[in-house]
């Protein structure tokens, strides 16, 4: 979990989570919680019923904290776990009432889902591109549709795919997330093969990393204890990033990120230029597992 930058804490109702890009914005809950949250793997909404945030209630924290604390943000990130769920017409009046209230402000970014996008027209994406919503988060976790069928996603490869390029043909810029080690030892050659085709047909902007943690509490954590999936250990991690990477022939300018503290091994570039020194670093770490010991430490690893 991680803090907010600015506001106070009786407008937050954890947990709250952001991507690593925006560790230095205001973070706002327009939602709370994850309107599908059924995902095996994924614990960071367990605790909360999913439920949108009144517009008078979001309204009313936000000009306190414009008018009453002075909070300038320059970027804002809407929580929770896809707050691109609401209505088009909802999502045009928070960012009409942010952009009012903090006129400092460059961006506004938000976590969305494929069935997300699937409810908003070609019109409406290119409505909220306008009104100055910059970014969407989305994650795309695998490319592969049998990983997606038993983690539960709750959308096919080719949903992502749609939903990626409709977004981008609007203007909106998306960050595309994948998770190492979603299909476990058993699947990982399919998991890198498929989500590395999937990511040249979508060519994002961006692209992030994350690496699976077994969250206690989480059907994926269960079968793992009862031997039913059998997770990657850091150094398969790596190799399947490296197939990953190896395969990303097609992206035109992707800037590239392992930064999130959930991964062994910190990558960053933009894969057009980059993506041979990337396979270099992974293969000086592969070449000598003594090395390894210089990942970052089960106990450092963080959602």
């Amino acid at each position: 979990m991680s803090p907010p930058l600015f506001g106070s804490p009786h407008f937050l109702e954890p947990p709250v989570f952001r991507p690593p890009s925006e560790a230095y914005s205001l973070i706002l809950q327009a939602t709370l919680g994850c309107s599908h949250n059924k995902c095996t793997f994924c614990g960071s909404y367990r605790t909360k019923q999913f439920r949108t945030k009144p517009f008078e209630t979001f309204r009313a924290e936000v000009e306190h904290l414009a008018r009453e604390q002075g909070v300038r943000p320059q970027r804002i990130f809407l929580a929770d776990g896809d707050a691109l769920v609401l209505s088009t017409e909802k999502l045009l009046r928070i960012l009409g009432l942010l952009y009012k209230e903090f006129p400092g402000l460059e961006r506004v970014t938000i976590y969305g889902s494929a069935d997300n996008a699937r409810h908003k027209s070609d019109a409406e994406l290119r409505q909220l591109h306008q009104a100055g919503l910059g970014m969407v988060y989305i994650g795309l976790e695998s490319g592969d549709d049998e990983v997606l069928r038993r983690v539960n996603k709750g959308a096919s490869n080719q949903d992502h795919i749609n939903a990626c390029r409709r977004m981008i043909e609007a203007g909106l810029k998306v960050s595309v997330i994948i998770i190492l080690g979603l299909g476990g030892t058993e699947l990982s050659r399919q998991h890198a093969t498929h989500t590395a085709a999937t990511l040249n047909t979508i060519d994002p902007p961006y692209l992030a990393a994350l690496t699976l943690m077994l969250v206690p509490g989480t059907e994926l954590h269960a079968q793992a204890q009862a031997g039913t999936f059998d997770p990657l250990n850091p150094l398969e991690t790596l190799h399947e990033l490296r197939q990953i990477i190896d395969g990303l022939t097609d992206l035109t300018s992707c800037v590239f990120r392992t930064n999130h503290a959930s991964n062994y091994l910190q990558l960053r570039g933009v894969l057009s230029r980059d993506r041979t020194r990337l396979l270099e670093e992974i293969d000086a770490v592969l070449a000598q597992p003594e090395t390894a010991r210089h990942l970052r430490p089960e106990f450092l690893r963080r959602l």
